[in-house]
């Protein structure tokens, strides 16, 4: 079959589908079960049923910062930063939201009292972010003025509903500027019911940047450069997947964010590194057995991949059928349980 396009991954989503606020419980999801030949609508709370003792969760530990700020260029024209990365040198990439791009040496004003000084661009003198020092800890700054970074087809401004439940029950690491959502679902009754199962946990940490949200622009998948992001998986998962591996469980990832981890780890070797990973059909997984994720946005890099995973007809059979019947989509969105087919044949794996 010729490759595939990128409007091979396109469907028509009704809006009042778009989830705008999270479901009253975090287990209280339903869970769309894609593992066998027919879906079963199911809820979050059952996931316990689709795992076998000695399967091994891994989960994405990383942590949302309030990543939007706000404040206006020395003319006194309105801007927003969003913060993709705090550097080493403890200078900041972000996005600017603003009318007319102000120059380099430009020092902003931004509320809450502090100034940014605009560096340039980053990571060179065509990047796409823009590079700035702030007047203090960029961490600190963050959480004292910063507004939680909500996606894109999220309508409302942020709330303290949204600083709680845009953010998981075991985030460790600050750094993402949008939540690993699959797990967004857990809460610490599931997770105790979980390990009484024999389900073991693991962790890497992926911080998510804003690219995740962005649609694919060229119709010739190969053409897509695809955003980079930090990760990082520690010694005690890479024992655990060896342990999983040796009694016969299976390695199952808690989002894609943990899928795009995982693979690059097995693809590059190295632990801790920059991953610009673009999974799509014809991808040969190595380490991921089974996936916990949410529904994805059209022509998205994260519809290519769960296609890469479980079939492109079988995925948009599923999403069909979510969409039928009225599953909540994307971040705050409901939630489908997946398990690894054979790469389709005649598709060209993408490099890292």
């Amino acid at each position: 079959m010729p490759p595939y396009t990128t409007s091979d991954f396109d469907f028509a989503l009704p809006p009042a589908l778009i989830a705008q606020h999270p479901a009253p419980e975090r287990s209280a999801s339903r869970l769309l079960d894609g593992g066998g030949a027919q879906p079963v609508d199911r809820h979050f709370r059952d996931l316990p049923t689709l795992l076998q003792p000695g399967d091994l969760l891994v989960f994405n530990d990383t942590q949302v910062v309030k990543a939007r700020l706000f404040g206006e260029k020395p003319s006194g024209g309105k801007l927003e930063l969003l913060i993709e990365r705090v550097l080493d040198d403890g200078t900041v990439a972000a996005h600017m939201k603003v009318s007319k791009k102000p120059a380099p040496g430009s020092v902003l004003r931004m509320a809450g009292g502090f100034t940014a000084e605009l560096l340039g661009r980053w990571p060179d003198a065509r990047g796409p972010l823009f590079h700035l020092r702030l007047s203090d800890d960029a961490y600190a700054l963050m959480a004292a003025h910063g507004h939680v970074p909500l996606p894109p087809y999220i309508e409302h401004a942020d709330t303290a509903e949204d600083e709680s439940r845009y953010q998981t029950v075991f985030a460790r690491h600050p750094g993402a500027v949008a939540a690993p959502t699959a797990a967004l679902h857990f809460d610490d009754a599931l997770l105790a019911q979980l390990a009484t199962r024999g389900v073991q946990r693991a962790a890497v940490t992926l911080h998510v940047g804003a690219g995740t949200f962005q649609p694919v622009k060229t119709e010739t998948l190969a053409e897509h450069v695809m955003h980079r992001e930090r990760y990082r998986v520690p010694p005690e998962t890479a024992r655990a997947i060896q342990d999983c591996r040796a009694r016969g469980g299976r390695v199952v990832a808690v989002g894609t964010t943990s899928v795009r981890t995982l693979e690059s780890w097995a693809a590059s070797s190295q632990a801790n590194g920059d991953t610009g990973i673009f999974i799509t059909p014809g991808f040969r997984f190595s380490v991921v057995d089974a996936l916990v994720t949410n529904f994805h946005l059209p022509r998205s890099t994260l519809m290519m991949l769960v296609s890469a995973f479980a079939g492109h007809e079988r995925i948009m059979a599923l999403y069909q059928h979510a969409i039928t019947q009225r599953y909540r989509f994307f971040s705050y969105g409901d939630a489908m349980w997946l398990t690894r087919t054979a790469p389709e044949p005649d598709q060209p794996s993408l490099p890292c």
